[in-house]
């Protein structure tokens, strides 16, 4: 049934900001840029903006985006801004998760895998 992860939709109350701080985050523009929806390819998968959404809403879901060094990552996301949302942990077989809280009030939540790879 599940083919694997499209897409990751974040609420941000400023689609504007939140479109200039993903873009210096992920070091490219988005592919898909209206008012409504703003969409980055990450990978193969997409991070999309949503004005509409309910930004921070608890919705007991997690979505983690991979990484090639959590610890890096979390220090780079701290300088761009987000808020700890407690450290780096080692989860064992070398697999290290993390998570922030961006600027509009979302968990960004990232993986180091070195089980994992893309075909």
């Amino acid at each position: 049934m599940f083919q694997g992860l499209r897409t990751a939709i974040y609420g941000v109350p400023d689609i504007k900001k939140a479109k200039e701080w993903y873009t210096q985050v992920l070091g490219f523009s988005p592919y898909f840029d209206q008012p409504y929806y703003v969409g980055f390819n990450v990978g193969g998968y997409e991070l999309g903006l949503d004005p509409n959404a309910n930004p921070g809403s608890a919705t007991g879901s997690t979505v983690y985006w991979g990484v090639e060094d959590a610890e890096a990552t979390h220090q780079r996301l701290l300088e761009l801004g987000a808020i700890a949302n407690g450290g780096v942990r080692d989860v064992g077989e070398g697999i290290q998760v993390a998570s922030v809280i961006d600027p509009f009030g979302n968990q960004l939540s990232f993986i180091k895998n070195p089980n994992f790879s893309l075909k």
